[in-house]
């Protein structure tokens, strides 16, 4: 039987707008806790909220988290998932994803701290950088370059974490670090600029599909309700230190490319580019700690996930 509104515990979703932070407050609805999602739309869309607005247990709030977040009534968990997460977003405001890693993540603290709610950080497998382990553990510290053109997001996410983890030593506010792996699905922007969108874009236009380098770079994709599952489970039964959620499942940038123009049914062909700067050339995630701690593991195999966020995809384009 569904908890009474008195009685449902309350969740505040910065990003509540994003891809993620959307399908997150739609999964935390589903099992009776109310939602406010923050978003100040950089790069989140209202038309990603359209399905929970007729829902009673859901508000939404226009407000840019680097500027305090001051909300009345009981809070129970707090989630700061507000972050430009592409290149190219982030490369269009790099000085607002620094803050809201940095500043963002310190308002969001202090608002579970206040609330004595449990707080999750939405971090980011960049925290890694170009990785000289392979594959990723969460005990790995990383080869990020902060001066880099990446840095921005990369060194703001490690802050963020830091921020996490000193909210907790000082003000034993009950934190979870995830760590985000590749993931796609329905509500991605078709200008993300990263590879499941634009090789998407592309081969539904019969346009080439642009590989950067020589197309060997690899990644691990995750479809998006694994991820999701994934954040609950954290949240549930996770502790304070860092857990990676992705898909172990590792595929090279011209398999992905090649794949995706086989599944689009598309006469696309390829085309190479030059490798940007600090493009990672590997990057799967090390999950034996969400399977032993969360009980997590992807169940979406990486085909049957291409083909729904495919679907997504000729639905907008």
């Amino acid at each position: 039987m569904a908890a009474s509104s008195a009685s449902r515990p309350r969740a505040v979703v910065s990003g509540g707008a994003g891809f993620i932070g959307s399908h997150l407050c739609a999964a935390l609805l589903e099992r009776d806790v109310s939602v406010l999602a923050l978003d100040n739309f950089i790069t989140g869309s209202a038309d990603n909220l359209e399905p929970l607005q007729g829902n009673p247990e859901f508000e939404f709030r226009q407000a840019d988290v680097n500027h305090g977040v001051f909300i009345g009534g009981d809070v129970r968990y707090v989630l700061h998932f507000a972050s430009p997460a592409s290149p190219p977003q982030y490369d269009a405001n790099p000085i607002h994803t620094l803050k809201v890693g940095t500043i963002g993540t310190m308002n969001m603290l202090g608002l579970a701290r206040a609330k004595n709610a449990t707080f999750l950080l939405a971090s980011t497998s960049e925290v890694y950088g170009d990785p000289l382990v392979h594959p990723q553990p969460e005990s790995y510290w990383g080869n990020v370059n902060p001066i880099g053109p990446r840095g921005c997001y990369d060194e703001a996410k490690r802050c963020a974490e830091a921020y996490a983890m000193a909210y907790r030593r000082m003000h034993q506010v009950d934190t979870r670090i995830i760590r985000i792996f590749n993931t796609h699905g329905p509500r991605m922007q078709v200008q993300d600029g990263r590879a499941v969108p634009n090789f998407m874009a592309q081969a539904i236009r019969g346009e080439p599909l642009t590989v950067y380098g020589d197309g060997s770079q690899t990644r691990s994709l995750c479809y998006v309700s694994d991820l999701v599952r994934g954040v609950l489970a954290a949240l549930e039964r996770g502790d304070e230190q860092p857990v990676n959620l992705g898909n172990p499942e590792e595929v090279s940038m011209l398999e992905l490319a090649e794949t995706i123009i086989r599944l689009a049914g598309s006469q696309s062909k390829i085309d190479h580019r030059d490798l940007p700067v600090d493009d990672p050339k590997q990057r799967r995630p090390d999950i034996t700690r969400a399977r032993n701690l969360l009980g997590w593991q992807p169940e979406v195999g990486l085909e049957d996930g291409l083909r729904r966020t495919l679907e997504y995809f000729r639905s907008v384009l």
